[in-house]
């Protein structure tokens, strides 16, 4: 084959040619100096700026309720935790802290302060939110009253049992109210009668305090009879039928005990992870070694 005839163009075949690189140097041109990308959309200003305004208001809205809620509660209880969320400062804490560890209570938003030292801008944000028991919200009976004698403390012998008391009769402890003691026979007659007086804490609203003074007047002189489960020998599934015990802190008392090799008392139980040591003396009348 002559490769020479390849490159051997005539006339008119070298004008295409050359008419063919010249469209082709043109094209190449255009496309790196002419911008074709489309003209940018036009904005409106007034739909931009009430749409920002709405993306704010939900925005605030969102912070709002991502914000820590504040539920009524008993100043008198405040944990180191509560009080950081309220924004109380640490020595106000332990003020408070210090004050319940005499055994004193705080009865009023105004004592709270006294006994806290909280500025006043704090005390009036959180004060709405105090709730004190009936006992100290409900007003105290004159001493001329008919039940002015009822708050002299009774002898073991005087004292009426609690599981036949009345409710008429329950209102007459000090602290105890129309509601209160309405709780407390409807708790009883729920469990058919009580064990022991400490039962009474699984009454809502009754405070330490008002339950010693139902103890002024009244006692569990027949106790409902129940069959006590020995801690020892006890399966998850006795545990979980004991106020107070669900199966996981069932699962912690056994998987303890076997670590213990047995219980020898039952204030070991306080050391079972999550154990309710606020109910032990609850959960105590249901178990025995």
């Amino acid at each position: 084959m002559n490769f020479k005839s390849l490159f051997v163009y005539t006339r008119q075949q070298r004008k295409g040619i050359f008419l063919l690189l010249l469209l082709i140097l043109a094209l190449q041109c255009l496309y790196a100096f002419v911008d074709f990308s489309s003209e940018e959309p036009r904005i409106n200003q007034k739909e931009l700026k009430r749409y920002m305004v709405e993306i704010d208001s939900l925005k605030t809205i969102e912070f709002e309720n991502r914000k820590p809620k504040i539920y009524p509660f008993n100043p008198n209880f405040i944990t180191d935790y509560k009080g950081y969320t309220l924004g109380m400062k640490p020595a106000e804490i332990d003020r408070l802290h210090i004050y319940r560890e005499q055994d004193r209570w705080v009865n009023s938003a105004k004592e709270f302060q006294q006994v806290t030292k909280v500025s006043d801008s704090l005390l009036e944000m959180i004060s709405p939110y105090f709730k004190f028991p009936e006992w100290v919200t409900q007003t105290k009976p004159k001493l001329n009253s008919k039940y002015a004698h009822e708050n002299i403390p009774k002898t073991e012998e005087q004292k009426i049992d609690l599981n036949v008391a009345t409710v008429a009769q329950l209102q007459k402890v000090y602290g105890v109210g129309e509601k209160l003691s309405q709780r407390i026979v409807n708790y009883r007659d729920k469990h058919k009668g009580l064990i022991s007086l400490v039962e009474l804490s699984d009454v809502y609203g009754l405070s330490p305090e008002v339950i010693a003074n139902v103890g002024k007047k009244f006692k569990v002189v027949a106790p409902r009879i129940v069959e006590k489960i020995n801690l020892n020998d006890a399966t998850i599934e006795e545990l979980v039928t004991i106020k107070h015990i669900d199966y996981e802190i069932a699962h912690n008392v056994i998987e303890q005990r076997t670590l213990r090799e047995g219980y020898e008392s039952l204030e070991e139980l306080k050391k079972v992870k999550d154990f309710p040591i606020k109910k032990i003396e609850i959960i105590r009348l249901y178990l025995t070694l």
